[in-house]
């Protein structure tokens, strides 16, 4: 299970963020087109990097499990806005490639497991979200 992230700004643009998870240093900015330096991928940006990588990892575990021959997993996504019923909903589209010696019915169950990956899961629930001051 993932652990605790801490982001907070650095100081050195309008709306660069620095991101500690675990022993990992990251940067988070805005585009320019937003106001910021454009120094670090934008917050969606890590929202469909998560899902691409849980996404990826996922398959590559079924496959290994299942002994398929899938040789190599890609992931590309998109974000933007659409209209439903009159109120505009964020939408991510998730586009999965399987490279590898695989049956249309393999293929088939691989996007199912995809389906099922914990991020996908979590973004197609409603989240519990709770927010409080610290100190």
């Amino acid at each position: 299970m993932s652990g605790t992230v801490v982001v907070s700004e650095n100081g050195q643009g309008r709306y660069q963020q620095d991101v500690v998870a675990g022993q990992h240093r990251l940067l988070a900015d805005e585009p320019a087109s937003m106001g910021g330096g454009d120094a670090g991928p934008a917050p969606f940006d890590y929202l469909m990097a998560g899902l691409g990588a849980c996404t990826s990892m996922t398959l590559r575990m079924y496959a290994e499990r299942k002994e398929l021959p899938l040789r190599r997993v890609s992931v590309e996504l998109a974000h933007h806005k659409v209209d439903i019923d009159g109120v505009s909903r964020d939408c991510i589209e998730r586009r999965i490639t399987l490279d590898g010696e695989l049956s249309p019915e393999q293929r088939q169950r691989l996007l199912e497991i995809a389906n099922k990956c914990p991020v996908h899961r979590a973004l197609s629930q409603s989240f519990v979200l709770n927010c409080a001051l610290a100190g």
